[in-house]
């Protein structure tokens, strides 16, 4: 009896892990409880939503002491513009001053239709942790739908 092998791939937009805590948010200043994302078995891919929205981890330098931890990690680089695109991107972990302190992991970005999944590496040590944000990406995107047309009324 002959058995069909075939490997089926998975596409990780449907299959990711949500990520819903408020205390990651950049504007989070509360230091009461420190989080550490280092405890955390990171495995397979993850959507960050802040409340019901969904959201992204933060493409600029953000403050130490900010998203319910000591030491924020945000990535150094754009996200994927091209849907289904997977990059790869270093962290950056805010610390004594600095936006990229200690040694960076990577971690890979993929963009899926309207949202953004992320295979997330534990980091080195403690306090670090995830930071999240609002999404950037489509407001530049419906910017630049808005010029060209704007271009196109204005050169009728």
């Amino acid at each position: 009896a002959s058995t069909s092998q075939f490997v089926q791939c998975i596409d990780p937009c449907a299959t990711y892990t949500v990520v819903n805590d408020a205390w990651r948010s950049t504007e989070n200043t509360d230091q009461t409880i420190i989080h550490c994302d280092q405890n955390i078995v990171w495995s397979g891919w993850y959507r960050f939503y802040l409340g019901q929205t969904s959201a992204q981890i933060p493409e600029k330098c953000v403050a130490e002491r900010r998203c319910g931890t000591n030491i924020s990690l945000w990535i150094n680089g754009a996200h994927p513009v091209q849907l289904n695109e997977i990059v790869t991107r270093s962290v950056c972990n805010s610390w004594s001053g600095s936006c990229c302190h200690f040694a960076s992991s990577t971690i890979q970005v993929k963009l899926c239709s309207g949202y953004y999944i992320y295979k997330l590496q534990q980091p080195s040590s403690c306090t670090l942790a995830y930071c999240t944000g609002s999404i950037q990406h489509h407001s530049a995107v419906e910017q630049d739908q808005q010029q060209q047309q704007q271009q196109l009324y204005s050169a009728v």
